[in-house]
């Protein structure tokens, strides 16, 4: 698999102990980053550090919803590191339900973590990226941001907000060395599929044209790309990855 240079880079890869975020972490420290690994769940974070077990990688217990400790732990990374790249990755799906049945409080919850998670740590980050005049965004969104998921409307809108929130950023940013992207993958062979009903999968497979649910490792490497040196003019862009599904 093709490697990408990504030595003497630092990058918070959020939701990492998990999923997608799992996959990119092997990824970083196989192309020589120095992976940061955050997750809400500490019993899987000291078991994947186990079994990686190398030397470049760390992690924190963070609730990515929560502002002061977002801020307050990249503030303490930035004190002995430079923070090169930054993968918004943790998410939620919620539960399958019409917007009129919609639990409020879920509804809240998922827009926490799935928008307002991206927002907390791209504030939190991004000023220390212009100070080093450097840095590289990636925000996993969904082609649920796009589309539109029936009976998901809240992972829908909170994926839709990451979307534009990246084009902004972006935007705002390119004057800089900072590149600021989205990705929009349709379903994959996650755990995140697990929080749906067999009904709902099936309903996200039979709108992909080839057939299959996304590969991990074929996500990855598009992450990687977007995350690297040789990824120096693409930004405040959306990146789909959806089989064909989309049409835009």
């Amino acid at each position: 698999m093709h490697q990408f240079d990504l030595k003497n880079k630092t990058a918070i890869i959020t939701g990492g102990a998990q999923g997608f975020g799992l996959d990119i972490t092997k990824r970083f420290l196989n192309s020589g980053a120095n992976a940061i690994i955050w997750d809400i769940d500490e019993n899987e974070l000291i078991k994947v550090s186990k079994e990686i077990n190398n030397p470049n990688l760390s992690f924190n217990v963070v609730d990515v919803s929560n502002f002061k400790q977002v801020k307050d732990t990249v503030d303490e990374i930035s004190k002995s590191s430079n923070i090169d790249i930054l993968i918004n990755n943790a998410g939620i799906t919620g539960s399958t339900a019409t917007l009129w049945d919609y639990d409020v409080d879920e509804w809240n919850k998922i827009v926490q973590i799935n928008l307002m998670g991206t927002f907390n740590c791209c504030k939190s980050v991004v000023p220390y990226m212009i100070k080093n005049d450097y840095g590289r965004i990636v925000n996993v969104a969904s082609v649920a941001g796009k589309d539109g998921n029936a009976n998901a409307s809240a992972y829908s809108s909170a994926k839709a907000g990451a979307i534009g929130l990246t084009k902004s950023l972006g935007k705002e940013l390119a004057n800089k060395n900072i590149a600021v992207n989205a990705v929009t993958p349709a379903g994959a062979k996650t755990r995140i599929l697990d929080q749906m009903s067999k009904e709902h999968v099936a309903r996200m497979l039979s709108k992909v044209p080839r057939g299959r649910f996304l590969e991990v490792e074929e996500f990855t490497s598009l992450i990687c790309w977007l995350s690297s040196e040789e990824n120096s003019f693409s930004t405040a862009a959306v990146f789909d990855i959806s089989g064909g599904r989309s049409t835009y």
